[in-house]
């Protein structure tokens, strides 16, 4: 590991800083303004369906069959591409919502989706064994042979059923970051392989230029959102930069931090709080992205992950050479200082939430006084960039408080020397303006909800709160 990193002198703050309510409300608009629209997309296609006949096809058993295998087909079609493009990285979306937010919805659409398209399936199947006189199991072979891409369809459901069940948490939990990631590509192969069915079989687009022209749309729009961020964008950005790693340095038993410096860092474009999709170029892991925040305010010398030792992947970077090759893709997140409403601003971090606090400590707009940081550690001796959190503070005015120790009450995110007073009382005695303040929040999960719910109590409203995790 090489210890010698570039000098460390503070980034400039912002300037300005656009504070109040207004610039929330307009997001709100832009957020509701968006999901009209992506909900505008369902009842189009279940009103072109109704208006083509559908209504009438409800006569009998096997038309109310067709009817169901072609309404279900649309519908879940409609909302397959929206649940596409909500996991693609775009940054419009990240933007609007935050990359947690988007995953969330992400996760929320894959059962419902899976149970439409099933439903598609069926309903197929059994009207076609009906009309044939053949049992389901005779009438499926003979769909995979005489039935023009019938056999993708059916894989390309079966795909989607392993992404939905490798997706419930349960499931997730024995999967390493990697394996999931791996497995979730199989959602874009799972769009690919079932796509030309829909023209070829279907009976809602062959032959009719208003639907078509629809479907043709949709798709190419969720496709190109796809290929170009998902791909292209990182790949051209990262060709122009050339990013190496420049440095690896211990910051305490189980924390590094990794320096990355190329051409015209500036184009970059992220801000303090965000994260970036990190790539390793060597044979081991070119194909693994992992999620860290920047620990350092944007500049032009160089981009700063400060990284804990959390499994395999993170415990090999100790040994990340100087002069490796990297790839980045992102910024992504909105816990940045976009999202900041008051001019009174508490930080708060534990852990692995220390490198966004740091970063945002150090570019924030503010005026000495302005800004409070908690920061929960084990131990003082060990804890990673105290003392840079320490200098920031010093040299803008800053006031920080470092919680130390092992942890108190189960329900408390305090250490247990302080148990003495109850969690709102004792944060009130640290940030008297917690109220009243923008309030960020980085560290693990548990954590972070204890956190909130302190807030909650001592009145901090909802709007002023900001958490974001790696959401996967």
């Amino acid at each position: 590991m090489n210890q010698t990193a570039p000098q460390l002198t503070l980034t400039p703050p912002n300037q300005r800083v656009r504070l109040g309510v207004k610039k929330i409300a307009q997001l709100k608009r832009s957020q509701d303004l968006l999901e009209s629209f992506a909900w505008g997309t369902v009842v189009l296609v279940v009103a072109m369906f109704f208006l083509d006949g559908g209504m009438a096809k409800f006569g009998n058993l096997t038309d109310a069959l067709g009817a169901t295998s072609r309404l279900t087909a649309l519908v879940g079609t409609d909302l397959l591409l929206i649940h596409t493009l909500l996991v693609a990285r775009v940054p419009w979306l990240d933007k609007l919502y935050g990359h947690d937010k988007v995953t969330l919805a992400h996760k929320k659409l894959g059962k419902p989706i899976l149970y439409i398209i099933s439903a598609h399936f069926l309903a197929t199947l059994i009207q076609f064994a009906i009309l044939d006189g053949k049992s389901i199991v005779d009438e499926m072979v003979y769909l995979f042979v005489a039935i023009p891409d019938m056999w993708s369809a059916t894989l390309g459901l079966v795909l989607m059923i392993v992404v939905v069940f490798t997706s419930i948490n349960a499931a997730r939990k024995k999967l390493s970051y990697e394996s999931w990631h791996v497995i979730h590509l199989l959602a874009y192969a799972s769009i690919l392989i079932a796509v030309p069915h829909q023209f070829s079989t279907g009976s809602d687009i062959a032959g009719k230029p208003l639907q078509t022209l629809f479907w043709v749309t949709l798709y190419l729009f969720v496709a190109l959102n796809v290929i170009w961020y998902r791909v292209l964008a990182a790949v051209v950005m990262n060709l122009k930069l050339g990013l190496r790693v420049t440095a690896v340095t211990r910051e305490s038993s189980d924390t590094i931090s990794v320096y990355v410096s190329g051409r015209g860092l500036e184009r970059l474009g992220g801000q303090a709080g965000q994260f970036y999709m990190l790539r390793i170029m060597d044979k081991e892991n070119w194909l693994k992205p992992h999620p860290f925040s920047i620990s350092a305010a944007p500049n032009n010398r160089f981009v700063r992950f400060t990284i804990g030792a959390r499994g395999d992947f993170t415990k090999g970077l100790v040994g990340l050479k100087v002069g490796t090759r990297v790839a980045l893709e992102g910024p992504f997140g909105v816990f940045t200082e976009e999202r900041r409403t008051c001019e009174k601003v508490t930080l708060i971090a534990a852990g692995v939430g220390a490198p966004p606090i740091r970063a945002l400590a150090e570019s924030m707009a503010a005026k000495p006084g302005d800004i409070t940081i908690l920061y929960r550690v084990r131990d003082t001796e060990d804890a990673a960039l105290l003392s840079e959190l320490e200098q920031v503070s010093r040299e803008r005015g800053f006031q920080l408080h470092v919680l130390a120790g092992p942890r108190g009450a189960a329900t408390s995110w305090l250490p247990g020397h302080l148990n003495s007073l109850p969690d709102q009382a004792r944060l009130i005695e640290m940030a008297p303006f917690v109220s009243e303040s923008d309030v960020y929040i980085c560290g693990p999960a548990a954590w972070t909800k204890s956190v909130e719910k302190t807030l909650a109590r001592v009145g901090t409203p909802a709007g002023q709160i900001h958490a974001e995790e790696f959401a996967w």
